[in-house]
């Protein structure tokens, strides 16, 4: 058995950020497919292991975390890598981490879904809403990367995995990174030469969809 479990689907950009932490540190472990589109997150025996029906969930000897942040900080805690060099920089991988919950990931991921996913199509003025939203936030972090190489300090942290969760379905939500953001672009490419990068469909259980 792995030392680690994650609870995971390969179309989940929250669960792609700890399972490409895991998979960038040679961490032991091992994805565990939840069956998100079919309803699994729904079932009372998914909600005895997570309350909140969400993934990512991860499972580690004794401890059982949910939300994305918060497994990251462990990870940095349990396997020392991608974290803080001091008390303020950890305060700005925080400051960056929870920029990436409310404003980056929140809205990428929400309307990459009304795209793709939903069971009917959205209403055009909130698929505008949300598509500017978006490019509102892509705008932010550009700005910050212009110049530097990482989010945070001059090296990977968990900053750039949480806000790379959903970057890498770019074609999925109609942003071109090198062309609109090119700093973000640059960015991205950084991450995708990271000895052992893999793309979230290739890492993690469950693509292409298969309906029940």
């Amino acid at each position: 058995m792995a030392e680690y479990t994650l609870y995971c689907f390969a179309q989940s950009g929250n669960a792609y950020k700890p399972a490409l932490f895991l998979e960038l540190a040679g961490a032991d472990w091992s994805p565990r497919f939840v069956d998100f589109f079919n309803g699994e997150a729904r079932t009372p025996e998914y909600q005895a292991v997570n309350v909140m029906a969400e993934v990512p969930v991860l499972e580690h000897g004794a401890v059982r975390l949910s939300q994305s942040g918060v497994i990251l900080d462990y990870l940095v805690e349990t396997l020392g890598r991608f974290g803080w060099r001091d008390d303020a920089e950890r305060r700005e991988i925080l400051r960056w981490i929870l920029f990436d919950n409310h404003k980056f990931t929140s809205y990428i991921a929400t309307y990459r879904f009304l795209l793709n996913f939903a069971p009917k199509p959205a209403a055009p003025e909130v698929l505008d809403f949300l598509k500017g939203r978006v490019r509102a936030a892509a705008k932010v972090l550009d700005s910050h990367l212009g110049g530097r190489d990482w989010v945070v300090g001059d090296g990977l942290t968990i900053a750039d995995l949480s806000l790379a969760g959903y970057v890498f379905f770019d074609t999925e939500f109609g942003v071109d990174w090198n062309h609109e953001f090119p700093s973000i672009g640059a960015w991205v490419q950084r991450i995708k030469a990271l000895p052992g990068w893999k793309h979230p469909y290739d890492l993690m259980p469950g693509h292409p969809l298969k309906k029940a």
